[in-house]
């Protein structure tokens, strides 16, 4: 066997003897099972979900259609409203949230500040602190500027996003190098003609990287418009399906009608829109990283 062969077959297997690939088809199928059951399950009526049939595999009666139907129409049809919030707030603090993660990013990395040190170890801090932590602070300011109960009270803190700030900083050090920033100040371009076009190409990956993780992000949003909002028009999905289950589990059937199934169905669409989104831009990444970043 020879050397090159001997190093795959090392670099294939994890320190235990296990071939790596078996590990992965397992996290894989682990991964894959809870959505497996919510594809599954959408299709069954409440009847069904709780009859004790096989719960990963389908019913007797397949009815996409009347549980998106019924899904649509329930409640004067607030769901479609619940993606339409949730897409506003996804696209709004998503695309937002990278054009500052961009801009701070290329700051930090490429030009030298008083401060420039402390201001990053601070960064570097936030991107401790669970976001989590921060709702009830930033709720308490919301409230006396008297926002709460609005987009912005959703879509403003959205915007910050330190780790998105800190992952443009470490591919903007490596992937725009100084001279040739040096070289388009020389050809006579300014600094915002030299980060439109010199930095910004070069930048695509990481850019659609943080935009990714922002829009996902804004959308899986679930305590902080909980605790923003009390006006259910104004809900993003996930809070929606959120109410939708408590009504569920303290009621039950009413009016002769659960909520359950269309509670999986909900599930399942709500993530639609991720899915597209990440099949979409997965392209982006094609060029790499840098090997240092």
């Amino acid at each position: 066997m020879t050397t090159t062969n001997m190093e795959r077959k090392r670099a294939t297997r994890t320190p235990g003897g296990v071939p790596i690939q078996i590990v992965l088809g397992v996290l894989v199928v682990y991964f894959l099972i809870p959505f497996w059951w919510v594809v599954v399950n959408s299709s069954k009526s409440t009847a069904e979900l709780f009859g004790g049939g096989p719960a990963l595999w389908f019913g007797s009666n397949i009815d996409y259609l009347g549980n998106l139907v019924a899904l649509f129409t329930y409640d004067g049809g607030i769901y479609g409203r619940w993606l339409a919030n949730s897409a506003l707030y996804a696209v709004v603090g998503g695309v937002g949230a990278t054009a500052l993660c961009v801009l701070a990013g290329y700051g930090f990395a490429k030009y030298r500040f008083a401060g420039r040190r402390a201001s990053f170890s601070i960064l570097l801090g936030a991107v401790m602190v669970p976001m989590t932590a921060l709702v009830i602070p930033t709720f308490v300011l919301f409230s006396v500027a008297g926002l709460t109960n609005t987009i912005w009270a959703v879509i403003i803190p959205s915007l910050l996003n330190p780790f998105g700030v800190y992952l443009m900083a470490v591919y903007t050090r490596d992937a725009v190098p100084d001279e040739l920033l040096d070289a388009a100040r020389v050809d006579g371009a300014g600094e915002f003609r030299a980060f439109f076009r010199v930095a910004l190409p070069l930048l695509r990956p990481a850019i659609v990287t943080v935009l990714l993780l922002s829009v996902v992000a804004c959308w899986n949003n679930y305590f902080l418009p909980l605790a923003m909002l009390s006006d259910n028009r104004l809900f993003p999905v996930t809070v929606g399906i959120g109410l939708w289950q408590s009504t569920a589990s303290t009621y039950g059937a009413a009016g002769g009608t659960s909520l359950w199934s269309i509670i999986v169905l909900g599930s399942l669409v709500s993530v639609i829109p991720l899915i597209i989104a990440f099949l979409t831009l997965q392209r982006y990444w094609r060029g790499g990283w840098p090997s240092a970043a």
